[in-house]
């Protein structure tokens, strides 16, 4: 009887068992694929602005001659996408394989351990700490892939604090996103669509603060209510499976004191943040930057712990392997994007519904516009390159639909944030994901009624905006 229970288990948990990510990209893919024979090929003018930067011309839509996807370009965009994603996986292995020497060092156990007791009780101060910090660089500096790293350290950190592996994931990735959405200085996004669209940049601070702390309360609010359910019942975590298995050394987490060499280690961690957070700010640094710091990280990491060059060599190896899966993860999304641009419809897309946008009521357009951008994200998810290819469009609309320029560029800021975190077709959340070891569908499934909650407020923040604010 208990064979055959076990044997019904078993078969139910494999039907229940997710597709792999490679299935659910290709999948899109082929849709991408197919669109292509159903939306017309065209294209806008684009010219260079006196920044250097490629921008829309508003008007200069013209369809192409169609050149939809053949057979072979569907796999042919899979290897586009690894090429022109090329950077973003490369940069995943370089911050993985560096971080294994961290990891292997057990500083982060040992850390851990000294500072248990003093933590005792106030374990849930942890998130709000943190993703105020995250939330304020998302924000100030527009900080989102320069957050990627933290993922390691909180992750096993969450898990060993009585949260799970979500949690230490949505900290970062969850805290960044709301402040890089609700931002109120953020050069990426507010600053290179204010420049486009002609207003001084920066301007309009003051309410954006406001949506700032809403969104701000309202995802932190989110994550400890979904962690104090988890510490009182571990069982409720979507990854409990997952993180029982996970390679974490509780009884190194109970030592009372930390070594001085883990204490030189989370030093060196220390001042490889620092760096970069100087280097960001003050150089411009990014991902190239960003990984050659860390494997200087990785090297005197690997020198500190006494290790031999062929031992360091096998630690970042090691490493990278367990990030294989989800470095290629993002050249598979990627491919989706070569579908499109190959079969010149994005624009058609853009063109199509900026023509939706007019149709709304007078009352409705701003809130016509943040849906478009809500929706072209998921195609363009980059936040300046949106900004490049929708605001030169959305900013003439604007002023022809009774809506100031200052609302169109909240409404861009808005739509192009919420869904950073959720889109199917970033790299950079299939990145983060991968460095959590967080599968990408139960993300979606512990995510999307915050995302819901965030996409409303963002509808009324561009509405409060739209009627009191800055009225056109």
């Amino acid at each position: 009887m208990t064979t055959v229970l076990k044997e019904a288990s078993a078969k139910k948990k494999k039907l229940r068992e997710a597709p792999h990510p490679f299935v659910i990209l290709f999948t899109v893919v082929i849709i991408m694929a197919v669109l292509t024979y159903i939306i017309p090929a065209g294209q806008y003018d684009r010219i260079e602005n006196e920044d250097g930067r490629t921008i829309v011309v508003d008007g200069s839509y013209q369809t192409i001659d169609s050149s939809p996807a053949g057979f072979l370009d569907i796999f042919n965009a899979i290897h586009k996408g690894m090429v022109e994603a090329a950077p973003i996986i490369f940069f995943i292995f370089m911050v993985a394989g560096s971080f294994n020497l961290f990891r292997e060092s057990k500083a982060i156990e040992g850390a851990f351990g000294s500072l248990s007791t003093k933590m005792k009780g106030k374990e849930m101060l942890i998130i709000p700490v943190v993703m105020m910090f995250f939330g304020v660089a998302g924000a100030a500096v527009g900080m989102f892939e320069e957050a990627l790293p933290f993922i390691m350290i909180l992750v096993p950190i969450a898990i060993v604090m009585g949260f799970d592996s979500i949690v230490g994931a949505a900290m970062v990735i969850v805290g960044v996103s709301a402040g890089f959405t609700a931002a109120f200085m953020n050069p990426f996004t507010i600053g290179v669509a204010q420049g486009i669209a002609e207003v001084p940049i920066f301007s309009g601070m003051g309410p954006r603060i406001g949506f700032w702390i809403a969104f701000m309360a309202i995802s932190i609010a989110y994550v400890m209510i979904y962690a104090n359910k988890i510490r009182k019942d571990p069982t409720k975590s979507i990854m409990y499976e997952e993180d029982k298995n996970r390679n974490i050394d509780i009884e190194a987490m109970k030592q009372d004191t930390i070594t001085k060499t883990q204490g030189v280690i989370i030093g060196i961690l220390v001042v490889t943040m620092v760096g970069m957070a100087f280097g960001v700010l003050k150089f411009g640094w990014f991902i190239t930057e960003i990984s050659a710091l860390f494997l200087i990280m990785a090297i005197v990491i690997g020198l500190v712990n006494r290790l031999k060059f062929n031992e360091i060599t096998k630690s970042f190896v090691r490493g990278c392997e367990e990030i294989v899966v989800g470095a290629l993860v993002v050249g598979f999304a990627y491919g989706a994007l070569v579908i499109l641009n190959d079969s010149n419809t994005i624009d058609t897309i853009l063109y199509g519904i900026t023509n939706l946008v007019e149709q709304f009521p007078s009352s409705l357009t701003a809130i016509g516009m943040y849906v478009m951008q809500t929706l072209l994200n998921l195609i363009v998810t980059s936040g300046s390159g949106q900004a490049a290819l929708t605001m030169p469009i959305m900013a003439p609309l604007s002023d022809l639909l009774g809506v100031s320029r200052q609302t169109a560029v909240l409404a861009y800021q808005m739509g192009d944030g919420i869904t950073n975190i959720i889109a199917p077709t970033s790299g950079l959340i299939l990145a983060a994901l991968a460095m959590a070891k967080i599968s990408y569908g139960k993300w979606v499934r512990w995510l999307w009624p915050l995302i819901l909650i965030q996409f409303i407020m963002g509808a009324v923040f561009v509405t409060i905006a739209h009627l009191f604010f800055w009225p056109a």
